[in-house]
């Protein structure tokens, strides 16, 4: 219904074209709208499936100025917007987390909206996560979905499966005395809850000076104000890409004109993630197609 209904109405506003071209009136004959349904149909069932499939891995390289040698060709996976739930259920999320570990980056970061649930419904579902297994760790920011559903229980939770969870903070990477910075902060949405508002100064106070900074931060319309703090890449999700060609236009206008992939500014490289999966009200994929993020990082 959701393809058939816009289908639909292009085939009547064609048909009234005609008619006024044309002055009298224009059948349409039954078989096209048949086909229309079969096409609607066809289109849906590509789009489910492309939503709630194991994302392909997309690689990203990306140079940092300032990177220590040590960290030149450190590889980062990206996961955001799992929304486990009654849709994307524990089988997925341990098919997910398999080939997440098969891939062997040196860390994985989740950037927000790994549940839709309470902690009591969706516990068995999200356990897989705990086996995300990467040398210097797994790191995790919370989402807008978090603050749905008793956010300090979900956050207590990630921290028992072992991912460390940054909350307007920020951890200093060593690999043989090189450094890099990583930083997380709270949900733009926080700011409407009783728990801490995003804070990206507080995420980097007292990072060392010459460092860049890696960022995390759930929604990516902010970005501008992390380049002008100094930060040399921001890692955001939210937007599921749009979901659908088209859609995607409205979602950019909705995430300061961010909506999927890369955005480069003076000094600092924005990268929006498709999403690993999607909220399951909408689970539609057509032309945004959901991935696994392994970010290259490189010295310039």
């Amino acid at each position: 219904m959701l393809l058939l209904a816009p289908m639909q109405v292009l085939l009547d506003l064609g048909t009234l074209v005609a008619m006024i071209v044309h002055g009298g009136s224009v059948a349409v004959p039954d078989g096209v709208r048949y086909g229309l349904g079969i096409v609607a149909a066809t289109l849906a069932a590509f789009g489910v499936h492309q939503a709630l499939r194991v994302p392909p891995l997309k690689d990203v390289d990306i140079g940092i100025r300032g990177l220590a040698p040590q960290f030149d060709g450190y590889t980062l996976l990206q996961l955001t917007d799992l929304h486990i739930s009654r849709l994307f259920t524990a089988k997925w999320a341990r098919a997910v987390v398999a080939r997440a570990n098969d891939l062997g980056a040196n860390l994985i970061v989740i950037t927000g909206d790994l549940i839709d649930g309470s902690l009591a419904s969706r516990r068995a579902d999200v356990e897989p996560l705990g086996s995300l297994r990467a040398p210097d760790g797994v790191y995790v920011i919370p989402g807008n979905h978090e603050y749905f559903f008793s956010y300090p229980a979900w956050m207590a939770h990630y921290a028992e499966m072992g991912m460390r969870v940054l909350e307007n903070d920020h951890v200093v990477l060593d690999r043989g005395g090189g450094k890099l910075v990583l930083a997380g902060v709270t949900d733009l949405s926080a700011s409407h809850t009783e728990y801490p508002a995003r804070d990206l100064a507080a995420a980097l106070k007292g990072t060392p000076d010459g460092v860049p900074v890696i960022l995390l931060d759930h929604q990516p319309r902010a970005a501008r104000q992390a380049a002008a703090l100094g930060v040399a890449l921001q890692l955001s999700g939210h937007t599921h890409g749009g979901m659908v060609i088209g859609l995607d236009r409205l979602t950019a206008r909705a995430n300061a004109g961010y909506v999927s992939g890369r955005y480069d500014f003076d000094r600092m490289t924005l990268y929006v993630n498709n999403g690993t999966a999607l909220w399951p009200g909408f689970a539609l994929r057509l032309g945004c197609p959901s991935e696994l993020t392994r970010i290259t990082l490189r010295r310039i």
